[in-house]
């Protein structure tokens, strides 16, 4: 057993060994691709969705060091023809990358990557010869020749040198080469059954084509079939809310809302675990290291993206072109650039069906908030701050502090809105209440009765608030909004969801320039 070359699978028992959400059909995807042209795979996501879980995973079933059989028993990948096929048949390569980047910082980095694994594999086979300037390719093919027998090679953290040492290009190139050496060479096929690299990032790319464009791609923009693979689904996690009698509506509310290739309701893996063992939902993201890189990436502000933030903020999903950029962090030339790193970051998620992005759930509204009030937006971290003092004052039914909170939000986003009908004062309204998807499910135009309601907001599970129906109008009276809401019937069809209910009108006249609220409670 070596530190590099059948390391064995007492990484994966210990996974097992505690609550273990079984991803092992994984096992079965990437038997297909062995020994065939699709044996390169390339498996990325953002950090704590069960990356290296994963790849240990893997490595405890390839490795021919050990026996596997009885950390498998009961799994899914035991179940599937394939797997007494592979079960510990291959001699297996497994790399974390981050075990270098935390040790050195320039170009020899490459080489004492080569020289570990050589070193290792000279003990592992020590009665095949080496020749003075053999790289690590070149002993592998020896090998190979000597023994007759393929290896599986997993890479985790396959990025991290481009991620931490990007700067320094003879390292980034040094380190591509090498990559290139190993599984882009026409005898690589003759070495490797199969390779599975893993990471945040998918393979960079040069101009338009990827400098390892053999392997298959699968990522948080593209998953293809591994999409179940990505993170917990809505399933898994109603089993564990159970056995654990947790709340399932908060670990929705908190860590669902992504969407995976077509895998609706996807959650953050590592935040529901955590939000179980410690009893509470909270951010858990603070502790993963990105946050720096999205408060520096939504300061760039390229084409308007202070606006698109403000826009994802009150829910709105917006369109992006995930296919220019170059898989490079430092690379970053525009707002899609932008915001397709922060989908490969998980701070967005994307529906691919159509091409727009959003922020899926309060974890990473909470972040983005907190992002925001550390950056030079000064002025929509102060309207984050606005909205929360806005909803107070609209449930306290403060007439006057409601119309002078939407007049502000008004008057701060005259950039993005062309303020003269009801639907530049619906933008202004969605803006202003920006905190209360904090506490609310809204509803924007919900159908209700005869007509539509502008804004409804109907609290979550546990929050102690009324009901909110909210009808806007534009050069009419306050009282013809309140009016409209009751002749509409509209707190009847929401009365299913809650006690308690506010009507709240408000209006902008147009000569005058002012904002005008009403609120009353319903009385059924």
């Amino acid at each position: 057993m070596g530190t590099y070359i059948n390391k064995g699978n007492s990484d994966f028992q210990d996974i097992v060994s505690h609550e273990f959400i079984d991803k092992s059909g994984l096992i079965p995807a990437i038997n297909e691709t062995l020994n065939s042209e699709r044996r390169y795979s390339c498996v990325t996501r953002c950090r704590r969705f069960g990356k290296s879980m994963a790849a240990k995973m893997l490595c405890a079933y390839y490795d021919k060091s050990c026996d596997s059989r009885e950390l498998f028993k009961g799994l899914v990948a035991e179940k599937d023809p394939s797997f007494e096929k592979y079960l510990n048949k291959y001699p297996t390569i497994y790399l974390d990358i981050t075990d270098f980047t935390t040790r050195y910082s320039d170009e020899a980095i490459v080489d004492h990557i080569q020289y570990s694994i050589i070193e290792d594999l000279k003990s592992a086979y020590p009665n095949v010869p080496t020749k003075e300037g053999d790289d690590l390719m070149d002993f592998l093919y020896r090998i190979k020749e000597s023994c007759q027998e393929r290896f599986i090679f997993i890479i985790d953290e396959w990025d991290s040198i481009l991620r931490e040492l990007g700067q320094d290009a003879t390292v980034t190139s040094k380190y591509i080469d090498l990559l290139r050496r190993l599984f882009k060479e026409s005898g690589s096929a003759s070495v490797f059954a199969g390779v599975y690299v893993t990471g945040i990032l998918p393979i960079k790319k040069y101009n338009t084509q990827s400098a390892l464009n053999n392997f298959g791609e699968y990522s948080m923009v593209d998953p293809a079939n591994l999409a179940s693979f990505f993170g917990f689904v809505e399933s898994e996690v109603e089993i564990l809310a159970q056995r654990h009698s947790v709340d399932i509506h908060k670990l929705k509310q908190w860590y669902d809302g992504y969407i995976i290739g077509d895998v609706q309701s996807v959650y953050n893996p590592y935040s529901v675990m955590e939000a179980i063992r410690r009893r509470k939902c909270k951010s858990y993201w603070a502790t993963t290291g990105a946050y720096d890189s999205v408060r520096t990436y939504i300061q760039m502000n390229f084409d308007g993206l202070k606006d698109t933030i403000i826009k994802m903020l009150t829910g709105e999903k917006v369109g992006v072109n995930t296919t220019k950029f170059q898989n490079d962090m430092r690379t970053v030339t525009s707002k899609d650039d932008v915001l397709t790193v922060l989908i490969h970051l998980g701070y967005l998620a994307y529906d691919e069906s159509v091409e727009r992005c959003y922020i899926p759930n309060k974890e990473v509204a909470d972040e983005f908030s907190n992002a925001v009030e550390d950056t030079s937006w000064t002025q929509l971290a102060k309207a984050i701050r606005d909205s929360r003092d806005l909803l107070d004052a609209t449930v306290a039914g403060n007439e006057k502090a409601v119309a002078a909170g939407i007049e502000l939000a008004h008057d701060d986003n005259t950039s993005i809105l062309a303020y003269n009908d009801e639907n530049s004062l619906a933008c202004v309204l969605s803006i202003a209440y920006i905190w209360a998807k904090n506490e609310y499910i809204i509803h924007r135009e919900m159908a209700t009765g005869k007509g539509y309601a502008d804004l409804v907001m109907i609290p979550r599970r546990n929050v102690e608030r009324p009901a909110l129906v909210i009808e806007l109008k534009y050069n009419h009276s306050v009282d013809t909004a309140l009016s409209q809401i009751k002749q509409r019937n509209y707190p009847s069809k929401i009365a299913e969801y809650t006690g308690d209910i506010l009507l709240v009108g408000i209006t902008y006249d147009r000569d005058l320039k002012q904002h005008i609220c009403k609120i009353e409670k319903w009385v059924k």
